[in-house]
């Protein structure tokens, strides 16, 4: 069988690499998968699978009409708060995989925010004409019931991804402590200073090794060097592309510090204690869900001090999941993966 996998792939987003990773690994083995990719080449040779141009229209036609599944592979593809063209692009393909009777699925998805009317519209018919939908939080769920479209409640799949040894981390002295930034209207400059003046006081309280870990450089690693250069303790600028490496990252690690959505679960799923700089509503519903502490962007104090007494007494005092907890995300996680072999198996 062969299936398309369709998201925001071979674009260097650690979080969406992550689900492309996990996507392929839950699927079953009788599926040759095609994905759909910002870098083909890059995506061939990591994955070693079959992929396509995702800008390259008549080749993703044609490699629609000889296949026989479409899946939106995971994330927060139809928004349209970040880009009213993007939801355009993903439901423009779903409705013509559909036409094409393909087998469709929606695959842990996050849907929203939604602002727009014409979205909305497109939303609710693709999902509704979708084979099967899984999603991974509880307000897409309700949206879904909303529209009358059933579906799938599971945590995000990366919960169950497999993770892999990263080279060099265990030479770095213990504790660690890694944060992940990434640029952000909300994250402006004077709440930048005073994020990096408390964390230059925490790292001197602590004696932490800090490891700055951009999840999409693009975005996220002019941040990084930009506070590694003013701490004064061991540092690292951590730039892993391999999204399983990624994760095994925060095996060595004691707390962290994101704003990436899949910084936070890859973090929590190992075992560390996180705080939560949210910056996006799936940030905030992941918060609520497991119970992370943090702040939105907008509610950071303005007194680096209050900053860094928060991050000292989360770092002494604060908990990580159980190792029940994290179990029991990982099994409910995995009915992504039984609705995958459902569809594509039958």
């Amino acid at each position: 069988m062969r299936v398309v996998l369709c998201g925001y792939y071979g674009k260097g987003n650690g979080g969406d690499e992550a689900l492309l990773a996990t996507l392929l690994q839950m699927l079953p083995d009788r599926v040759t998968p095609i994905v759909l990719s910002g870098n083909p080449q890059q995506t061939r040779d990591r994955y070693h699978v079959e992929a396509r141009d995702r800008m390259n229209l008549f080749s993703v036609v044609q490699t629609l009409r000889k296949s026989d599944a479409f899946i939106w592979g995971g994330g927060s593809l139809i928004q349209d708060v970040t880009s009213a063209i993007s939801p355009l692009y993903y439901g423009g393909l779903m409705t013509l995989a559909q036409q094409l009777g393909l087998k469709t699925i929606a695959w842990a998805q996050g849907i929203g925010p939604l602002k727009r009317d014409t979205t909305i519209k497109l939303a609710r018919q693709t999902f509704g004409n979708c084979t099967a939908v899984s999603v991974r939080d509880q307000g897409s769920a309700a949206l879904l019931s909303e529209w009358g479209i059933p579906c799938t409640l599971a945590p995000d799949p990366v919960w169950a991804l497999e993770s892999s040894p990263v080279q060099g981390l265990w030479d770095l002295p213990a504790p660690r402590v890694a944060v992940t930034l990434r640029s952000h209207p909300q994250l402006t400059a004077t709440r930048l200073d005073r994020f990096t003046r408390a964390l230059i006081d925490f790292q001197k309280a602590t004696q932490t090794c800090i490891l700055l870990v951009p999840f999409q450089q693009s975005q996220d690693l002019a941040i990084a060097e930009a506070i590694a250069a003013q701490l004064p303790g061991v540092r690292k600028v951590f730039c892993l592309e391999d999204p399983q490496a990624l994760k095994g990252l925060f095996c060595g690690v004691e707390m962290a510090i994101g704003m990436r959505l899949h910084s936070l679960i890859m973090a929590a799923a190992e075992g560390c204690r996180c705080f939560a700089l949210s910056y996006d509503p799936k940030v905030s519903k992941l918060m609520a869900e497991i119970d992370l502490p943090g702040w939105n962007l907008t509610e950071i104090p303005d007194d680096c001090h209050v900053i860094y007494n928060t991050l000292l007494e989360h770092y002494a005092n604060g908990n990580s999941l159980t190792p029940e907890q994290r179990q029991s995300l990982v099994d409910r996680s995995l009915m992504h993966q039984e609705l995958l072999h459902q569809v594509l198996s039958s």
